[in-house]
């Protein structure tokens, strides 16, 4: 197959705008398909250590202005479980980035980087590597099946800006109202002295879509109320967003095109998971992270494979997919365990937050299994 690219990445978000760097540095040619619209997106990510040194690594990690580490998360269930983590080290439990910040920085990078061409239509390629979020195209294409599992919920988020400093918490409320379960998160943003917060409030569909309708103040005041005004009152400095929440994961990652090649599937349109643990983007930076150390190989052990081969692709679908299937379970356990109605579950279930919160080994083991 005559091409001018040895990989072709369709998506160029952070995902796929990471993934071309790390194969740029393997000398690889790399058509990047898409060039990043200017948004105003009010999302921010929690990104743990791995995904820290990843994108130092690129020289695409924000200051610490746009960066907030973590140095302590609060959790409250809905009848008085409560859980703290306090981070071990300077460097936090996590850091909260700010989305259009860590986009630039990546546009840059990628623009800075010659081996790198963006393209506005797919191109030929030995390799193609689909990175398109989880509605993408070309996966459909491919005949491949996501599995999904729907959530009856959306993600409302927004930007808040707080009476009282944040000092570096990240704040998290599971609640049961009428029946139906909410999931509030604060996250501190603007560094350590900073008094904004990035919100991820996971409702039904109905009442988040009634909240984002509402005026500033009238949404303000909600979220002052469901947040028990640990932070004080808050004012809502961003228009809100919503989109729905699943579980999914493709069947297949990677395989052979008809027309010759291999494709690889990687971040959102392999999988998606619920924002609770705030792990979205930690896996996608996991699925790059993978990949190019799979194609990486050929500089030493396998120099004889391509990087079509599928040998390789095989591989890192097989790691990605052992990496996600506790997580999977974990996340999706935790949405059904608190979004059980049942009384007895209630309590049983923030019994064990407030037992989990008092073994100290087992919770210095879960936050170094978190920060990497």
């Amino acid at each position: 197959m005559a091409s001018n690219f040895d990989v072709c990445i369709r998506g160029s978000g952070m995902v796929g705008s990471s993934l071309a760097l790390l194969l740029a540095r393997q000398r690889l040619r790399v058509a990047l398909v898409g060039s990043p619209q200017p948004a105003h997106d009010v999302r921010a990510f929690a990104l743990n250590e791995s995904a820290r040194q990843l994108l130092s690594d690129l020289r695409c990690w924000p200051n610490p202005q746009h960066a907030t580490p973590v140095q302590t998360m609060q959790v409250w269930g809905d009848a008085g479980g409560q859980l703290q983590f306090q981070s071990p080290a300077l460097q936090g439990l996590t850091h909260i980035v700010d989305v259009p910040v860590l986009e630039d920085l990546l546009r840059e990078a990628v623009d800075f980087q010659h081996t790198i061409e963006r393209v506005s239509e797919p191109v030929l390629a030995k390799l193609t590597v689909v990175c398109e979020g989880r509605n993408s195209q070309t996966r459909q294409e491919l005949g491949v099946a996501f599995n999904t599992l729907p959530y009856q919920q959306q993600a409302l988020a927004t930007r808040v800006q707080c009476a009282q400093a944040h000092r570096q918490q990240a704040l998290q409320w599971f609640s049961q109202v009428h029946g139906e379960l909410e999931i509030l998160a604060l996250l501190p943003l603007g560094g350590p002295q900073g008094r904004e917060a990035a919100v991820v409030w996971s409702l039904p569909p109905a009442k988040a879509q009634a909240l984002q309708a509402l005026e500033p103040q009238a949404l303000a005041q909600a979220l002052t109320q469901a947040s028990h005004q640990v932070l004080g009152p808050l004012e809502v400095t961003a228009a809100a967003q919503t989109w729905p929440l699943q579980l999914a994961m493709a069947a297949q990652w990677t395989g052979r095109l008809a027309q010759g090649g291999a494709w690889a599937l990687a971040g959102d349109a392999a999988h998606t998971i619920h924002p609770l643990a705030g792990l979205g983007l930690n896996l996608g930076l996991g699925d790059v992270r993978e990949l190019a150390a799979a194609l990486q190989a050929r500089e030493s052990s396998d120099y004889w494979r391509g990087v079509d081969d599928m040998h390789l692709l095989r591989r890192y679908e097989r790691a990605r997919k052992a990496d996600m299937q506790g997580v999977w379970l974990a996340c999706d356990g935790l949405q059904r365990l608190f979004n059980h109605p049942n009384s007895v579950v209630q309590q049983l279930r923030n019994w064990g937050m407030n037992s989990f919160n008092q073994l100290s080994p087992l919770k210095q083991w879960t936050v170094q299994q978190a920060m990497h």
